[in-house]
């Protein structure tokens, strides 16, 4: 998915598309496609395309035969491309040298991203990479894993297992089409453990500005996007380090289309969203684990340069903006009864929406269907800045932010719920995080979201 946005941009193409089931069975095999910014179709081409598929009658009016003339079979230069822009990502090649044999375990899990993940931790200079030999296969049928999502943890437990063997520093895994990253770290037991989406975005967005700012590449006009759904702790760094920040939609098209808008005024310099996608600098415009990787590995080999790991890197950022803990429920609603009560559970949190949770005034309220944010103690509105969705969001004193999102495909509704708590010192980062998790389980049941 990646290459395929590079390819566009850097050949000049009018669009293009790609075959995947991404990181669900392949049973989920689908079509994405592209316009010529690299990135995924939004208005109005979605719906042109559309459009244009539903004129086809009959299987006669498609034109198998095509002309073979027209094809061009893209070849390693395109890869060559690629890897001289995703070097040129790096920011501090010093530490990369002096740690050059992190000990790094990297799983495809049977996708794509066997042809450039090895490779691009190569371009950037590290030495020490263990591909999982029983993934590293490119195979449709994912036959080592139930489903290929690096948000899984058996997904990943092959290369876990293999780490622990070779007491490695990381673990680095991409699902099939190579844009969402999964990674693995030791927690201060020496345990495996697995970062979720908002931390891997978190600890990507803290070492980019810092870094940045550190070798004095800053500029006044970077900015960072995550989409609503995502932890706030990303719009807080980008503050303590005077970068705008913006949010979007769900979905990495709204992240691609806001750098679109703003190419020539302001300077994109990452974005991220929960569900384990992430994009550092704008020659790509999707989510793109390749350079996630890249970046990963680099940020490892920076901390363990200070002689911490990635798994401290993440407590002292916590314990510098708060520790801030996430989770999602989703609800199956089947039939159209069930239909019938998502659109009353969105109507009757928007007739009545909780004055409090879990002992924190709700302060505001965002609601994206009408595209305003209501201050509660004033009264004040104002515009949520993005296009109209059925999301609605609550924003409570304390920081947590509790967002209802029915899905636009499946008779679900996903409640995504974000909390913060503060963190006085990395000594109670364990006792914080339960504490933490026990408010979203109060918040849970105040809702009564069964």
């Amino acid at each position: 998915t990646p290459e395929l946005s590079f390819a566009i941009r850097h050949l000049g193409c009018q669009s293009g598309c790609v075959i995947t089931a991404s990181h669900n069975p392949k049973e989920y095999n689908g079509f994405k496609v592209y316009w010529n910014d690299g990135s995924q179709v939004i208005a109005p081409h979605d719906q042109n395309i559309i459009v244009e598929v539903n004129r086809i009658t009959s299987p006669n009016e498609v034109k198998f035969a095509g002309d073979s003339s027209r094809i061009h079979i893209i070849g390693k230069e395109l890869d060559a491309a690629y890897l001289t822009e995703l070097k040129n990502l790096s920011i501090n090649q010093e530490a990369i040298q002096r740690q050059h044999d992190l000990g790094i375990v990297y799983t495809p899990i049977h996708g794509s991203g066997i042809k450039l993940v090895p490779p691009g931790l190569a371009a950037f200079g590290f030495t020490n990479v263990s591909v999982v030999q029983a993934q590293a296969t490119p195979d449709g049928n994912f036959p080592t894993v139930q489903s290929p999502n690096p948000e899984e943890k058996s997904a990943m437990q092959l290369a876990l297992d293999q780490a622990k063997a070779q007491n490695a520093d990381i673990v680095l895994a991409t699902d099939p089409d190579a844009d969402r990253v999964g990674v693995g770290v030791k927690n201060g037991a020496g345990e495996w453990v697995l970062l979720n989406g908002n931390q891997t975005a978190a600890l990507l967005t803290h070492y980019l500005l810092s870094a940045r700012a550190k070798a004095r590449k800053a500029q006044p006009n970077d900015f960072i996007v995550y989409t609503i759904v995502t932890s706030e702790i990303l719009g807080e760094i980008a503050h303590r380090y005077g970068v705008k920040y913006y949010r979007t939609l769900t979905g990495f098209k709204y992240i691609a289309g806001l750098i679109r808008e703003l190419a020539g005024q302001e300077s994109y310099i990452c974005g991220g969203e929960e569900s384990y996608g992430f994009l550092i600098g704008d020659f790509v415009r999707d989510k793109d684990a390749v350079s996630a990787c890249a970046l990963v590995a680099e940020m490892a080999a920076v901390a363990k340069d200070q002689g911490r790991t990635l798994y401290q890197e993440m407590q002292q950022m916590y314990a510098e903006y708060g520790l801030y803990v996430e989770d999602l429920i989703s609800l199956t609603k089947k039939g159209q009864r069930g239909a019938e009560e998502i659109k009353e559970m969105m109507a009757e949190l928007r007739k009545n929406p909780p004055a409090t949770l879990a002992g924190s005034p709700v302060v505001e309220v965002r609601d994206y269907d009408n595209g305003k944010i209501t201050h509660l103690r004033t009264g004040l509105e104002e515009s949520t800045g993005v296009e109209s969705s059925n999301v609605l969001q609550f924003i409570t004193e304390a920081g947590d932010k509790i967002s209802a999102r029915p899905s636009g495909t499946e008779p679900k509704i996903k409640f995504y719920f974000s909390v913060k708590e503060p963190l006085a010192s990395i000594a109670d980062y364990e006792t914080t995080h339960k504490k933490a998790e026990a408010k979203i389980k109060s918040i849970i049941e105040e809702m009564q979201l069964k």
